[in-house]
């Protein structure tokens, strides 16, 4: 993997996930959304109110809205149980990767 400077978009995609999900977001969604909603976390919905969403924007505005929300919630992570996960990086328990 190519080492990225500071003038180069972060373009990985992170999902947003739980410290005690252990269901990956981006292979196991059924699993991962039924063990987020039994926790009573409710993580799309909290995304889903932190994304600007339109039908005027293209979709990569609409993914660069939720990768910007997803990236908010893990950096202030009040609640100290969120990660950001990506296709690459899911480790059931891991701990959370810098987001910035």
């Amino acid at each position: 993997m190519a080492e990225q400077d500071s003038t180069t978009p972060d373009t990985t995609l992170y999902m947003l996930t739980t410290v005690d999900n252990p269901y990956d977001p981006f292979t196991e969604w059924e699993e991962w959304y039924a063990f987020d909603a039994r926790q009573g976390y409710h993580t799309p919905g909290l995304i889903a109110r932190l994304t600007v969403d339109s039908d005027q924007l293209s979709n990569a505005d609409q993914t660069l809205s939720v990768q910007l929300a997803v990236r908010e919630i893990a950096r202030e992570n009040v609640l100290g149980i969120y990660r950001l996960v990506s296709e690459n990086n899911f480790i059931p328990g891991s701990p959370i990767p810098d987001s910035d």
